[in-house]
């Protein structure tokens, strides 16, 4: 039976040719993973030119900065370090939760991530480039990325070429391991625009799907040969993530500067990078499911599971903040206290309590009840660990880049009351800060624009091998569109998703 005709028949109905009709649940997981190629709801347009004007804010933000300098943005011999270095560690870090949780649900065959892979890794592709573009407004003068390209002028002493090779990489990574699970889900959508749909669009989207899905058709070498790669790609992203985070936070524990020449930051940036990482993906699964109406293939389980791996994170972070500052103020020289003090109870007392509370207590309290415990908690969890994360990065970055280099006496006036620094706030960075998280779901509306926004082939295949083995009567090419002749026993069984799940719309446990 043809992709076309696909989920006519009744589940496990015989058809004309003696095959067992191709289930309701497989055409129904198809029509709504093209959904956002096919559909242009009324709401796309308008909040596609207001994601789009919030960026050109930001570029106009940042013409400014170019002409007048970084005075515009806050910056002073005082405050050398600010928001720009606070926005790049927390962009690039959202990235790594998208594709390394990808990469572990897929290494350990969780069966549940079906409907969560293609829209956690479209999130991870498109954060990381913008993340990397916080260089530029960065270096101050836009031609100095030069340096960064060009090898006769590389300072090969700096972290930030280093950072700048490391994340290039991790780029290049992330982008394959978008792909290679595309490729199926290729060759079926160009089926589903079929020859009926005759428009300029159709016709654009169907010579793209046959180029990037080359010869796939589903044969079983085909299939052995792409999890091999995507398996091998998900072994290898997890120790990158691993590594180019850990090289991001060497351009803080390579100073000399007390609160920055710390060797546990490794760690610590990896593992905020993770926890905000997740809470990302919850955000933007949670938008693509209410927008595109994916309720039936992303249910309240999934977001419970979410959400305690991301609390994980937060435990685990919550852990190495405490032993950061319980180290430096035990150790008790001069530079170690006074950054202490001005970070737990002096002028930055505020934000860094806030991060405490808004991303390290009440993420821990929704996830310990299961009244709170749902997919409205996880997500309430997720928004405050994403803005509190980035306060963190703040109280990370500004502190000890306003601290003095030369020292008066421990006494009133001193190090540990006063003689600090300062960084204003201006509108410029905070247009800047703005339009790089209005490009994230701007570029995610577009990209999911032009590939399905579900792993087809994925769901069909996990929902195949949960089905009973008795009932399975063989798999032709589902990537070219060829028969699928089996049966799913229950046909309200939704693709990727067991029928424990389906059936459980509350979310408890």
């Amino acid at each position: 039976m043809s992709d076309d005709n696909a989920g006519t028949g009744t589940v496990g109905a015989p058809s004309a040719g003696g095959h067992l009709e191709e289930p309701h649940a497989l055409h129904d997981v198809r029509a709504a993973a093209m959904r956002p190629v096919v559909d242009t709801p009324r709401w796309w347009w308008p909040t596609v030119g207001v994601l789009a004007a919030v960026v050109v804010l930001g570029v106009v933000a940042w013409a400014v900065q170019v002409a007048d300098g970084l005075g515009v943005a806050g910056y002073n011999n005082q405050g050398f370090w600010a928001v720009y270095e606070a926005d790049l560690v927390a962009f690039i870090g959202v990235s790594y939760g998208g594709a390394v949780v990808s990469a572990i649900l897929r290494l350990t065959r969780a069966a549940w991530r079906a409907p969560l892979t293609r829209i956690a890794e479209a999130t991870a592709l498109v954060t990381l480039p913008i993340g990397m573009l916080f260089i530029i407004p960065h270096l101050g003068s836009p031609w100095r990325i030069w340096e960064l390209v060009w090898p006769p002028d590389w300072n090969l002493s700096s972290p930030i070429l280093w950072d700048f090779f490391a994340v290039s990489t991790y780029l290049l990574a992330t982008a394959v391991f978008f792909y290679l699970p595309l490729i199926p889900d290729l060759a079926i959508a160009r089926r589903l625009l079929g020859p009926g749909q005759t428009g300029v669009r159709a016709r654009a989207l169907r010579r793209a799907y046959k180029v990037l899905g080359g010869r796939w058709d589903g044969t079983p070498p085909q299939r052995r040969l792409l999890q091999g790669a995507i398996g091998l790609v998900a072994i290898m992203i997890i120790p990158m993530a691993v590594s180019v985070h850990s090289v991001l936070s060497f351009a803080f524990a390579s100073s000399s500067r007390a609160g920055y020449a710390e060797t546990i930051f490794p760690v610590y940036f990896v593992v905020a990078a993770l926890y905000t990482g997740v809470a990302l993906v919850v955000i933007s699964v949670a938008a693509c499911r209410r927008l595109w109406h994916l309720e039936r293939f992303i249910n309240p389980r999934h977001f419970v599971r979410l959400g305690l791996v991301m609390v994980a994170f937060g435990a685990a972070y919550i852990y190495l903040t405490f032993t950061e500052y319980l180290v430096d103020g035990y150790s008790g020289t001069i530079d170690s206290a006074a950054w202490v003090r001005q970070v737990l109870v002096g002028r930055y007392w505020i934000p860094f309590w806030f991060y405490f509370v808004a991303a390290g207590v009440i993420p821990i309290a929704i996830m310990a009840f299961r009244r709170t415990r749902t997919s409205t908690g996880v997500v309430v969890a997720s928004g405050l660990v994403l803005v509190a994360m980035w306060v963190k990065r703040l109280v990370i970055v500004i502190p000890p880049a306003t601290e003095p280099l030369v020292h008066t006496p421990l006494a009133s006036g001193g190090v540990l009351t006063g003689n600090w620094g300062s960084y204003h706030f201006t509108w410029v960075p905070i247009a800047i800060t703005v339009a790089a998280t209005a490009a994230i779901p701007l570029l995610l509306l577009i990209l999911f624009r032009f590939v399905p926004i579900l792993p087809i082939g994925e769901m069909e295949e996990i929902a195949l091998e949960e089905a009973e083995p008795t009932m399975a009567t063989g798999i032709g090419a589902v990537g070219a569109g060829a028969g699928l002749a089996t049966a799913i026993p229950g046909s309200s069984f939704a693709m990727g998703t067991s029928l424990r799940d389906v059936t459980d719309e509350e979310g408890s446990w």
